[in-house]
Formats: structure tokens, sequence, C-alpha cells
């Protein structure tokens, strides 16, 4: 059998949580509350453009002051929409969508998906998408993202965007909360939060995570575990040090992979209502992720002008499969033929530092602050792939049983490793912000990169796959901006900036075929043009930008021999984001957003077919989102989301797609004193059957309606 990942792990994770609980309760206080009455501000209903940012920036600039699209989604914005883990904060991101298949985690951002977008954890980019699972928003503090390229902040792959994911540290104050939840299909939850002194001039951090649940979908049971831990030292003179880690565990019994699309297809895409709860993976199919992060930070403010920042940080992250990942219905409709049995695991380490200085200065009578740094790391991964595409059964669609994994013929237990890839990264950048004149700023990034690819292979040595294979590049990104003040309340900006990615997936999972012969990273580059404005006397905050990206060196097939490929592909994204909140009166908040993007390919073959002219798969041109919240009474509060996805092709000829779909979420607080809340939701209320993501040959559905209630404590 499968090795299991969830329990040693796990237990450690639980125990380390009640060792750092125990002692501080003696000590709990109430934690700093606000008793809500019926003139109190809502949380979540003006935009953020003046907290200073962590990614739009090194210089620690605020969204106002950046001149780019960013978006923040803090705490506050976290609770009152009920966001249960780091998928659905997401949506509050204007034209993002995501999906979290378990081999495959998706998202959409300005026309581009996931290979060209960087997420991060604390400003850290692990060089892999499917680190970004879903995690629990408990140990979440906020999560900030800026559109378009943006690699001279965090390294290659940020041509569509980057999302950055920051966990809770410990703060210099003391506070407790806890919450319990229960939900349909069998949902118990309960986490905890606690920050205490623990001597002069030294903190300790714990929140804690645990959550299992069962799904609509058979057979599917899943439990988690986030764990997130952090010690903050004060040492006078300028000087502090914060040690924290996080511990994630994921464990999925009979993963969902996707629903079989109905015959004909072609056109719009479909399936058969009867098989929306059909799970056809393996009776035990897996899905198991076990992730440590440990980092240490060391700050030293040297002087007003003068601060540096030294950041050591060490990711291990382990990942097993077991599962029948493929489905497609008969000509007839009558049988569904299930196929691709994969036995997989995922071994990743990543260790390095980072190296930050901010430097305060004037040059002459203007203010002119610099950042600079420098960032080593190495990532290492190998993968352990035993991979069968044929078909393993044909199944009665409604009335079937499905086999033991390791009953399919060729599966046996055990893993065999393939390759390692080891990406060695080192990079220098500089930033500069100088105030031309009092209203007019300059915003300016470079960074370059030196990325040594190195690919070790574990198997039998052929022509294809040879002992070992290494390749370098260099990128050079940067960003060059203009933030105009027209009014204390309202800016204009204009920025050209650019970005690398590689040409045809990541570089810790890229094959020697692609190492071969894609021998350049893609460039991309972008020019936005947008305003952040407040109106209404400070009742109303907006953004609006429009940009155009250009991504190049996309390794597209030769025409001349569809084994080869050619870095000659382009793809384009232009479009508009608006973004909007308003507080008309002190008991309601509205807040909403909405896209256009034209993305479309200008060069790119497949199956020695031109795609010209044709959108990427998944990449809707429209989403709008609309957040409403209410204080019927001083005590109780109703909030309501709905959410509108365009529709998205299926295929790359462009010739099956989903439709564009709504869904309505709702939620009703009731404060029962200073310290003690009960939340009660139901997630997409009209039950509206939608492809979260979708193939040729199956949609990966979106959750169905659910219902839960959480009981929130202070103390």
């Amino acid at each position: 059998m499968t090795p299991c990942l969830h329990a040693r792990p796990r237990t450690i994770a639980l125990a380390l949580g009640f060792t750092f609980v125990a002692p501080w309760q003696v000590h709990a206080q109430a934690i700093p509350t606000v008793e809500i009455t019926a003139d109190a501000p809502r949380a979540g209903s003006l935009l953020d453009l003046d907290t200073p940012l962590d990614t739009a920036s090194r210089l620690g600039l605020s969204a106002r002051e950046t001149p780019a699209t960013v978006t923040v989604v803090d705490r506050a914005l976290i609770d009152v929409r009920g966001a249960q883990d780091t998928q659905e904060i997401l949506r509050a991101i204007p034209g993002v969508t995501a999906h979290n298949a378990p081999g495959n985690i998706g998202v959409s951002y300005r026309g581009f998906g996931s290979g060209s977008i960087s997420q991060l954890f604390n400003g850290i980019n692990v060089q892999y998408a499917i680190a970004a699972r879903p995690v629990d928003s408990w140990i979440i503090d906020r999560v900030e993202a800026i559109g378009g390229p943006s690699s001279f902040l965090f390294g290659s792959g940020a041509v569509g965007g980057s999302i950055n994911y920051i966990t809770k540290l410990a703060e210099a104050r003391e506070f407790s909360e806890a919450q319990a939840r229960l939900g349909a299909h069998g949902l118990k939850e309960v986490s905890a939060g606690l920050n205490r002194q623990l001597s002069d001039g030294q903190y300790a951090r714990i929140d804690i995570n645990h959550r299992d649940t069962g799904s609509p979908i058979d057979g599917v049971d899943s439990r988690s575990t986030q764990l997130a831990a952090s010690l903050l030292s004060q040492f006078g003179r300028g000087v502090t040090h914060t040690l924290a880690y996080e511990f994630q565990q994921e464990d999925v019994d009979r993963p969902y992979w996707g629903t079989p699309l109905a015959n004909p297809i072609a056109g719009q895409a479909r399936i058969l209502e009867a098989t929306r709860f059909k799970n056809y993976n393996s009776a035990d199919g897996v899905y198991d992720q076990r992730v440590h992060w440990l980092r240490s930070i060391g700050k030293w403010q040297v002087s007003d002008a003068l601060q540096f920042t030294n950041t050591l940080y060490l990711y291990d992250a382990l990942r097993d499969y077991r599962n029948v990942e493929t489905y497609r219905f008969n000509p007839s409709n009558t049988a569904v033929i299930r196929s691709a049995a994969l036995l997989q695991r995922h071994d990743q380490r990543m260790v390095g530092d980072r190296l930050d200085g901010v430097y305060k200065s004037r040059i002459g009578a203007s203010r002119s602050d610099w950042a600079f740094g420098l960032d080593v790391s190495v990532n290492k991964q190998t993968r352990f792939p035993n991979s069968l595409p044929a078909t393993v059964s044909t199944v009665d669609p409604y009335d079937f049983v499905t086999e033991r994994f390791f009953a399919v013929p060729g599966m046996s237990p055990g893993f065999r490793p393939d390759r390692d890839n080891k990406v060695t990264t080192t990079a220098l950048y500089i930033e500069n912000r100088t105030a031309l004149v009092p209203t007019l700023n300059l915003v300016t990034a470079l960074r370059h990169e030196r990325i040594e690819l190195d690919l070790t292979n574990r198997r039998e040595v052929t022509s294809a796959n040879p002992a070992s294979f290494a390749r370098s590049y260099t990128p050079t990104t940067g960003r060059l901006g203009l933030v105009w003040d027209v009014t204390p309340d309202m800016n204009l900006y204009a920025q050209y900036a650019t970005a690398a990615d590689p040409p045809s997936g990541v570089l810790s999972t890229a094959s020697f075929a692609d190492v071969r012969t894609n021998s350049e990273l893609t460039t991309g580059r972008q020019f936005e043009v947008g305003s952040k404005l407040g109106f209404w006397d400070g009742k109303g905050t907006a953004t609006l930008a429009a940009y155009h990206i250009t991504r190049k060196n996309i390794a597209t097939q030769d025409p001349n021999n569809s084994a080869l490929t050619l870095l000659v592909g382009e793809q384009t994204s232009q479009g508009v984001e608006l973004a909007i909140g308003l507080q008309p009166t002190r008991r309601l908040g509205l807040q909403g957003n909405v896209t256009y993007v034209d993305a479309e390919y200008q060069n790119y073959r497949q199956g020695n077919v031109s795609l010209a002219g044709k959108t990427p798969v998944n990449t809707p041109a429209t989403v709008a989102n609309v957040w409403l919240s209410y204080a019927i009474t001083p005590a109780l509060q109703t909030n309501i989301g709905v959410r509108r996805v365009g529709k998205v092709y299926a295929d790359a000829a462009n010739t099956l797609y989903w439709p564009a779909y709504t869904f309505v979420d709702l939620g009703l607080a009731y404060q029962i004193n200073r310290d003690v809340t009960l939340v009660g939701r139901v997630r997409n209320l009209t039950d509206r059957i939608y492809a979260a993501n979708v193939n040729s040959t199956m949609a990966y559905l979106g959750a169905a309606r659910t219902a839960d209630v959480s009981l929130r404590v202070a103390f």
C-alpha cells in the first residue's frame, strides 16, 4: 500500500499546537473587540488603497502609490465574506478564476494560466503550481495580488500577475480566539488562535485548524490540518527576529477528478445531470499532501533612513497520488470508459535566503527611496510516476463498482524515481521611487537572474533521456511607471513592465525534451494605464485600469515536424478592470468588480493546426462580483455575494465551450455578546451546476449548494 503521509506529521503538529495552547490558557485575556452598533462602520466595503504592501513593491508602497493594479484581501474581508480557503479568497481579486482539481491547480488572471502566474507564499516562489493547493483561511492574514508582469519582484513566472498568500505572524500584543463550524456532508471543523507575551520583548503566536468533511460526490472524504506558529523577539536598537513555522496536511480519499461530458462533444458542453455526483475513480483512490515551511526573518532598523531584512527559508513537500483520472462516454452515452491510471509521488525541497535593504534618501530637494537585494535559492524536485494511459474498465454510468487501485493490471505498490530537477537561482534587484515634482513620482525596478537547471535521469539512459542535462537562463526584467496625484483623493498612472517565464511549464517539472528544445524563457511585456480615487466625501473608492500584455517565445509545434517545438509562439491579452467600494451609510456596505479581457493566440500551433485568433482554454472574457453587507440591527448583519463568470472554451480550437454561469452566496451573522458571534452561510444558493474547469472530455464541477454554521469566540 502507498505509505500514509498524514499519521505522524499530523500527530506532531497537533501535539505542538496543544503544547503551545496549554500554558497560554493560564494567562488568557480577552481579545480586544469592538462592539457592533448600528452606527459602526462595516468591514469590507471601501477598497484598501493606503496600507503599505509586501507584494506591490519592496519599497512598502501602498496600492495608491503603485503604478499597477493591486488588490488586498485582508483578514476583516476574509471573515466578512466567510472565505473557507485560499481559493475562495481569490474571488475577491478582479478577473481571477480558480479551481482545485487534485493534480492540476488552475488559476486564470488577465488571460493567462497557472504557468504564467506567480503564486507566492510570504513572498517566496516555490516554482510549482500544485503547491498552491487550497489552504484553510484560518492561518491566512491576507492575500495581495498585482496584475500583469511582475517578474522584477519575485522572479520568473509572472506574466499574468502575482498572488501572495501571507500567513499570520506573532504580534506585540495579546489576544485569543476560537471557532467551531458544522455543515452539510458531515463538515466538522475546529480552529484556535493565541498570541501571548512570553517575556519582555518576546511574543509567541499559534493558529491551528483541523477539518473533516465528506462531499456530495460519491466516496469523497477529506481531512486537513493547518498550523502556523511563530516567535517574535525584540532585541532593542532596532533589531527584531521572527521564527515562523507552518504545517499543512491534506488527505483526500477517492478524490474527484471530473464528470464526463455527454456526446456529442461539440458546441455547448453538457453533462448528464444524473452523473453530477458520480465518482468514477478507483474505490481506494488517494491524494495526500504534507508541507513544512520554516522561516527565519531578521530585521535591523539601522536608522530612520536605512533598514535591512534577511529571510532564510526552507520548504519541504511530499505529495502522493493513486487514481484513475480520465473518464469519457461511449458514443451512445450508455457507458463510461475509465482510463489513465497514475501512481505518482512528488518530493520537493527548496532552501533559500533573501537579503533586502531599503534606503530613504533625497536627490536635491526631491525624495528618492531605494530598495535593493540579493535572492538565492535551490529548488529540487524528484517525481516518481507510474502511468498507464490505457483503458482500465467500462462501467454503467449510474450503477457501478470500481476496482481497488492495485487491482489495475500493471500497478503495484512502491515508487520508482524518474528524474531529479534542480533549479538554482541567483537574483539581484533594485527599485526606486523618486518625486520628480511633489505630485509626480517615477517608480522603477530592475531584476537580473541567473537560473541554472540541472536534470538527472534516475531511469534507463537513452538518446531521448540522457544521464543528465543542464541549461541556464539569464532573464532581466523591470518596471517603469509614473504616478500623478491629480488631487489628494485621485491619481493617474502609467506603467511599462516586463516578465519572463518557462515556455512550456515550470522548470521544476521540465522534461529532457522541454529543456533541449526550449533554450530561452518566454518574454512578456505590458502597457497599463489607470486611476485610483476616493470620492463622495470618503464614502466611495474605486480603481480603473486598462492594459495590453504580449507574451512571446511560447513553445509551439514545428509545422514541418510534429515531434518538435519551436520558440515562435505568441499570445496577447488586453482588457479593462474596474473595482469599486461604497459605504453609503454606516449600516450598508457595497463592493464589486467587473473585468473584461480579450485573450488570444497570435501564433500558435497544435496538432499541426494553426490556432491564431483562438482564445486559450478556461479563460473567461468577463468576470463580475458584487458583495452587499447590511446591518439589520446593531447585532444582526446579513451578507450577499453574487458572482458571474463568462463562458470558457474547453479546447484550444474553440469548438467546445461551457456557458456563462452565476451563483449566489448568503450569510447571516448574529453577535450574541462582545465576545461571541454566530454565523450561518449558504453557498451556491440556487445549486447552480457549473464547471470550474473543463477539457475536451470532462468537466470539473464547482461546489454544489452547501450550508454551515459557525460559532466564533474571543477569550
